[in-house]
């Protein structure tokens, strides 16, 4: 199934049509339309609009041209598939995008080479005047690490309609209807065999533009891109975002939940070039019945499918925490400092143009459990600190953003110290 709807979304994007695209790809997993052209633009959080910053991802650079010169054919770069590499996960996620008109066609294949997880997803997307509509159809399916030698699988399989209100340029609406059909044969897990998970969000965005991680609160939460910093999204100086999100499941399916999420984001300048970017992110659930006290494992008990449970250490939140802690009820917050190292040069080293390099100071604090007195504990929070750097390269005609980053909880329970890479690839 995974290989036949990974073809067919290849398939659809490569084949046909020789008119030039005259819209930008826009950035997000769930995307929005854009820009109006009557709204003034953001800058970005590392002013790429000027010489002193990395271009934003996604965005073509100052003097870069978007289409190919004026009398040449349709550039061969409109099919180039954009590809974030994460180490040391081994997280590979590939897209194919293409649009045509108002109709947005998009690919997806998510593949973890270390576990053999895949997720591949194929969307369609109509920008109207004043909303956008999503249809998707997506396949998942996770294993157990390779060193394990198991055959223990989940699998979820599902559809959903996105629909997407920008009332203006910094205020958002967002509605999210999902029908989710859900298999394993992991022996814990067997009471949600062949269970179906039916759920409805209403979101909003206030403030600054959406990245990835903010639009998986609002919208499609699977088909996310983990980054390490909250830099690549579009924040000018001083200004902020908020987005929050309610999800009920309700009993149409098999299980019986009312989520909340929420989170906010502001950057503070201290120079012309440094910067901290502060981030709050809150999840509980206020409605949860507990279908099943005596199950051994805490998120067996609740009427949760295990996907929609919060998780605490990783690249999204802290990250020099190890183990995916998860949990009903969580609260973390992380703050990042940047200062250049130098800004808008060309620098060859390894056959690669550096272009930009920003240091960054990393802490970060939070706590997550199965009850809300995990709120007042303070037992339970995990301290972590961390240094690492962002930078843009050009290689040829292509551009990556390189983010890097060693961490440490500061409690020796919560894990070890983590090293984390990522290459994202725009143009």
């Amino acid at each position: 199934m995974l290989r036949v709807l990974a073809s067919t979304a290849l398939a659809a994007l490569l084949a046909g049509g020789a008119g030039r695209i005259a819209a930008q790809q826009p950035a997000g997993a769930a995307g929005g339309p854009p820009r109006p052209a009557s709204e003034p633009g953001v800058p970005p959080a590392v002013p790429g609009a000027s010489p002193e910053g990395v271009p934003l991802e996604g965005s073509a650079g100052a003097g870069e041209p978007i289409g190919p010169p004026p009398g040449e054919g349709p550039s061969i770069e409109r099919f180039l598939p954009r590809l974030d590499v994460f180490f040391p996960e081994g997280d590979l996620d590939l897209r194919v995008s293409r649009l045509i008109n108002k109709v947005f066609f998009e690919g997806q294949v998510k593949y973890n080479v270390v576990s053999g997880n895949i997720t591949a997803f194929l969307r369609y997307r109509y920008y109207g005047y004043d909303r956008t509509t999503q249809l998707a159809v997506f396949d998942s399916i996770s294993f157990n690490r390779l060193q394990s030698f198991s055959n223990r699988f989940d699998r979820t399989r599902g559809t959903l309609v996105f629909l997407e209100w920008p009332k203006t340029y910094h205020f958002r609406l967002f509605s999210l209807a999902e029908v989710d059909k859900i298999s394993t044969n992991q022996e814990s897990r067997l009471i949600t065999n062949n269970f179906t998970n039916t759920f409805v969000r209403l979101g909003t965005q206030v403030g600054s533009p959406g990245d990835s991680r903010s639009q998986a609160i609002v919208g499609e939460t699977r088909a996310r891109t983990e980054g390490l910093f909250s830099a690549l999204r579009e924040i000018g100086p001083g200004d902020f975002g908020f987005t929050g999100a309610v999800t009920y499941g309700f009993k149409l399916g098999d299980f019986d939940y009312l989520k909340l999420e929420l989170e906010m984001l502001k950057r503070f300048d201290l120079t012309d070039r440094t910067f901290v970017i502060g981030r709050l992110h809150h999840g509980s659930f206020p409605y949860r019945p507990e279908t099943m006290p005596q199950a051994v494992l805490p998120e067996n008990r609740f009427s949760i499918p295990l996907s929609e449970y919060f998780t605490l250490g990783g690249r999204d939140d802290l990250k020099g925490v190890s183990s995916k802690l998860g949990g009903t009820d969580e609260l973390h917050t992380t703050w990042e400092l940047f200062t250049p190292w130098f800004l808008g040069e060309q620098r060859d080293f390894l056959h690669l143009e550096w272009q930009n390099w920003y240091w960054v100071l990393y802490a970060g604090l939070g706590t997550i459990g199965f009850d809300r007195h995990v709120y007042t504990d303070f037992s339970t929070y995990v301290p972590d600190t961390g240094v690492g750097f962002e930078s843009s390269v050009r290689l040829g005609r292509y551009r990556f953003f390189l983010s890097g980053i060693v961490a440490r909880a500061l409690k020796a329970q919560a894990g070890k110290l983590e090293a984390r890479l990522s290459v994202k690839s725009y143009r």
